[in-house]
């Protein structure tokens, strides 16, 4: 975020510029006179903590002596350093500009108080001058203590090897290649660094190249202990950076993805999301997260990363997503349901990159439900593997859809992306799962010899559970069931109006699947004769799971058909779900939040400006910077956008219209469009919000488990982070002060 200059008629702006810019600082009496000498009237309201935080100056409104370079890459101001070179007249050239920064008009008494304390503050400096060069108090007169050459020296040896450390993170080079079989490999455990540092050697670091000669000739250049000491506290200062800002930001949500395996076992990572001080929407990834023990302590585990670790306050959580399959999204509800009981505000929901039919067939606790999610996704990636096996499935669609080329065309299509993850992912299944079991059995036959063992024995596996009458009536009642919920979800993902419509229309979702439950017997008919007529043509026999049977004749030894068994197993339990889930996400909180989208001007045109925001806007009334203006400010900001000018267009999205210049006046509105942005289930609009997810995939896939770091992973997600060398250095020995005695 770039830093902007405070003085008046100074553009000037970090970006811009190589200039350093100071913070004003704490010292009440100091800070009064940095206000006093920039003449700024609006800054004289303000404490000395909020100048601190979002106010600066550059290096152009202080003398040279004032400003002392500690090193290349670090600059700071004396204590006593006091801003004096303003330009204060350049704006009356221009009477009629409306400059932003308000220019205060002093009396001859105000002047001459100032010129009296600029005098009583040159009289110290000088003194404190006279001071330094007799040898006396030192340490008063700057900002630094004065370091010993060997601590000098110390400091550039770290900031060397924090860059190779850096270097390895971005670039996603492993840290050995340590194998644990093979002994004789360990000799090359510290390759990746080694070469790095040698690199630096060679390009002509002195300082490394002398450090290192003066070791003895066995001595590893850097321990597998201080390596993972470097590595920490480059993990630290990256996430210290990213917090910061949510910090600022205040409001944020909790996502969360799929586990991922690292040598040292199963880890969470945990992505927050909010909209920066640039109102820009971001999620980004801030930590691998342990998930071992106890499925009960894993709720109070995140918590305290949240609470003490990250210094965040879950008090400004607005949202979490969760995702996962099977046990794991089980156990994710669980702790989402934990947090909500704690914090109701802390509303869960499906993360937007995840389609709502399929986060709701993953968290369906039937086992066959998950076996043909298993299988499906099994069948995708196995198709994806290569470009042969892709190639037998087009001939397999061809064969089965000859006299529909469309049809055909559009399944060969949709087989070639991830069609796993879309809306309509069971109707797809459906329409594919007689050519994949054709493929299947043709790759298994392997009469011309030409797939390798492992891809037969997968085609094998595949086969099998397709081939099941179980798999086949659990996908054609998953269809017919989510089929109803598809428009909804599907609209959920889209446009901000779409989202809008969508809060409005759960009432008919409900509705129609409650019509559903309440003639279930009617459905389940024309659900399971779909079903016996795809088995058919597959030649598949209709029975019911032999694991069921066993144990029903354990207990009692009575026939059961098998329309009856899957009515009472698998299609009641399904509705019932589904009813329950749709239900606990969109919670009174969560549909007033999302009906608050009428904010944005384009869907108040759309509503032809009949909106009531006010009904819904007390869900975040006490987030509000000015609560008991709100009726007044949604009233005049209705105002404002249906009586533009025509060549005004109206913002369609809530980032459009963040950045809009006049948000700035309604300050209420400013403030909920950003809670509201915060929510998991909006869609993040591409860009700068959607990086951490991508990176974090391409990380697992270009990453054997045995070379994955997390320090390392930390890195390389959030190499667009600023990374201060000096700050690490830093850091480093106040973790580690023996290091500097040594």
């Amino acid at each position: 975020m770039p830093n902007f200059c405070a003085a008046p008629n100074c553009t000037r702006k970090s970006t811009q510029s190589d200039l350093a810019f100071f913070r004003f600082p704490r010292d009440p009496e100091r800070c009064r006179l940095w206000v006093e000498n920039c003449r700024r009237a609006d800054l004289e309201e303000k404490t000395p903590d909020q100048l601190n935080k979002h106010y600066r100056l550059c290096a152009k409104h202080f003398e040279p002596t004032m400003i002392c370079k500690t090193s290349p890459y670090r600059t700071v101001l004396r204590d006593t350093a006091i801003p004096t070179i303003f330009d204060l007249t350049s704006h009356l050239s221009n009477p009629h500009s409306r400059h932003r920064k308000r220019i205060k008009v002093l009396t001859d008494e105000e002047v001459r108080k100032i010129k009296e304390r600029r005098l009583e503050s040159s009289i110290e400096q000088l003194l404190s001058k006279k001071d330094k060069n007799d040898g006396q108090d030192d340490t008063e007169t700057i900002d630094l203590p004065q370091l010993t050459t060997h601590q000098k020296e110390l400091r550039e040896f770290l900031r060397s090897l924090f860059e190779v450390t850096v270097v390895m993170g971005k670039q996603n080079l492993p840290l050995s290649n340590h194998s644990n079989d093979d002994p004789e490999k360990n000799s090359f455990v510290m390759s990746t660094f080694q070469a790095l540092v040698e690199n630096r050697i060679n390009a002509g670091d002195e300082l490394l190249r002398g450090r290192f000669e003066a070791s003895p000739v066995n001595e590893e250049y850097c321990p597998a202990t201080q390596q993972g000491q470097l590595l920490d506290v480059c993990e630290r200062c990256v996430r210290e950076e990213l917090l910061q800002e949510v910090r600022e930001s205040r409001f944020f949500s909790l996502v969360t993805g799929d586990l991922v395996e690292f040598p040292e076992g199963q880890h969470l990572p945990v992505f927050l999301r909010f909209v920066d001080q640039t109102n820009t929407l971001r999620e980004e990834f801030i930590e691998f997260l342990s998930f071992e023990g106890e499925e009960l302590s894993v709720p109070d585990k995140l918590e305290y990363h949240i609470t003490k670790a990250w210094g965040l306050s879950m008090e400004d959580c607005r949202g979490q997503a969760h995702a996962g399959c099977g046990v794991l999204a089980h156990r994710m509800k669980a702790i989402a349901t934990h947090l909500m009981d704690k914090y109701p505000m802390a509303v869960n929901s499906p993360c937007s990159t995840c389609a709502l039919n399929v986060h709701l067939a993953n968290n369906i606790p039937l086992t066959g439900v998950q076996v043909v999610i298993s299988v499906l996704k099994k069948a995708d990636a196995f198709f994806k593997a290569s470009p042969q096996l892709q190639a037998e499935l087009d001939n397999a669609i061809s064969i089965l859809r000859q006299g529909n080329d469309e049809r055909a065309n559009d399944l060969k299509q949709c087989s070639r992306a991830t069609w796993t993850d879309l809306h309509n992912v069971f109707e797809m299944a459906v329409d594919l799962v007689e050519p994949l079991l054709l493929c299947m059995d043709s790759v298994h036959d392997n009469e011309d010899l030409k797939w390798s063992d492992q891809i037969t024995n997968d085609a094998y596996t595949i086969s099998e559970a397709l081939a099941d009458f179980e798999f086949v009536v659990t996908l054609v009642v998953l269809k017919n069931a989510l089929s109803f919920t598809r428009a909804f979800g599907k609209n959920l993902q889209g446009e901000t109006l779409d989202v809008f419509f969508a809060a409005n229309s759960l009432t008919a979702v409900l509705h129609s699947l409650h019509e559903v439950i309440d003639n279930i017997e009617v459905y389940h008919e024309f659900w399971f004769e779909e079903a016996v007529h795809l088995a058919t043509a597959m030649e598949i026999p209709i029975k019911v799971p032999r694991l069921f049977l066993r144990k029903q004749r354990a207990v009692e030894p009575l026939e059961i058909q098998a329309e009856s068994f899957f009515k009472e197993y698998l299609t009641v339990p399904v509705m019932e779900y589904i009813i329950q889930e749709i239900k606990d996400i969109f919670t009174e909180n969560h549909l007033k939040a999302l009906k608050c989208l009428s904010l944005v001007p384009a869907v108040m045109g759309q509503m032809k400006f009949n909106t009531s925001e006010e009904t819904h806007a007390d869900v975040f009334r006490s987030d509000l910077p000015h609560p008991d203006t709100l009726p007044a400010e949604l009233h005049c900001w209705r105002i404002k956008w249906k009586h533009r000018g025509k060549e005004v267009s109206l913002p369609c999205t809530i980032l459009e219209t963040l950045h809009h210049s006049d948000v700035k006046f309604f300050p209420n509105v400013d403030a909920f469009l950003k809670i509201l942005a915060s929510l998991p289930v909006l869609k993040l609009g591409g860009g700068q919000g959607e990086t951490g997810q991508k990176r974090l995939k391409a990380y697992l896939l270009d990453t054997p488990v045995s070379h994955r770091s997390k320090n390392l992973a930390m890195l390389n997600i959030n190499y667009h982070i600023k990374m201060d060398l000096e700050e690490m250095v830093e850091c480093y020995i106040k973790s580690y002060p023996e290091d500097e005695n040594d």
